[in-house]
């Protein structure tokens, strides 16, 4: 059987391990990313791995330049070929303010990792993908993993929801590009996830979800993602590039 590989960009943690996780129980070989020291992950490898396939982790900031090339070359080198790009990767702003109050060095930091960085990466691997066709019928994937402030606005994280936006219409573009050469773009669009990123308001969801922000009354989970990641990395939507999975619990339902 062939092995295949997946890179997940910010896979050591929250979002993004829930989709490793995922990739890993399907028999995946996985190239994680992110920018914590190797020691810190090292444990999180080792659970991944349990499943039998390999799991290889690289330190590298999506958004520094430069970054995209090298980590498709360092998942090349391991692996020879890479079939599914996860683009999680993504940061909050440091400090949530007011749009009157943003200052443009928070901008181009968010913008830089949430947008620029998975742009150019999919360009990276896209280009490595065509250059590497694999046997007939074996599905190969690109997934944006944004989030519901791509169109829910939240004018105290004004950049965050312009980083999503932006990354939004990215998937269309791949997708309208890829589509010719066999390789599908999908968005998957969380709601509100159980992170580090929303422990910080965790009241506050947990009061708005038990009033009913979402129809299903529970946070969601980074397993939520990841299955649903998984399933797009199967090939189980052939015939729905470019299209957004929505996993929010029913929070953007539109309802009286």
């Amino acid at each position: 059987m062939e092995r295949r590989a997946a890179l997940v960009t910010g896979g050591t943690r929250g979002i993004g391990l829930g989709c490793a996780q995922a990739l890993a129980r399907e028999g995946w070989d996985l190239a994680l990313c992110g920018v914590r020291a190797p020691g810190q992950v090292a444990a999180s490898l080792e659970a991944l791995r349990s499943h039998g396939g390999e799991a290889l982790y690289l330190q590298v900031d999506v958004g520094e330049e430069g970054a995209p090339q090298r980590l498709v070359e360092a998942v090349l080198s391991r692996f020879g070929r890479i079939d599914l790009l996860v683009n999680n990767a993504g940061v909050a702003p440091a400090e949530r303010k007011d749009i009157l109050e943003a200052v443009p060095e928070s901008f181009d930091r968010v913008l830089r990792t949430n947008l620029r960085g998975p742009y150019f990466l999919t360009q990276a691997v896209a280009r490595a993908m065509l250059t590497d066709r694999p046997p007939a019928g074996l599905p190969r994937a690109i997934v944006f993993i944004t989030s519901m402030s791509a169109t829910v606005a939240s004018t105290d994280r004004g950049e965050y929801c312009i980083s999503k936006a932006g990354l939004s219409m990215a998937s269309k573009l791949w997708a309208t590009r890829l589509a010719e050469e066999g390789i599908s773009v999908y968005e998957v669009r969380p709601g509100v996830i159980r992170t580090d990123m929303t422990a910080g308001v965790a009241a506050k969801y947990e009061r708005r979800i038990a009033d009913g922000l979402t129809l299903q009354r529970r946070w969601g989970t980074p397993e939520d993602v990841g299955r649903a990641v998984a399933m797009l990395a199967r090939g189980d939507l052939p015939y729905s590039t470019g299209q957004v999975l929505l996993v929010d619990g029913g929070l953007t339902v539109e309802r009286m």
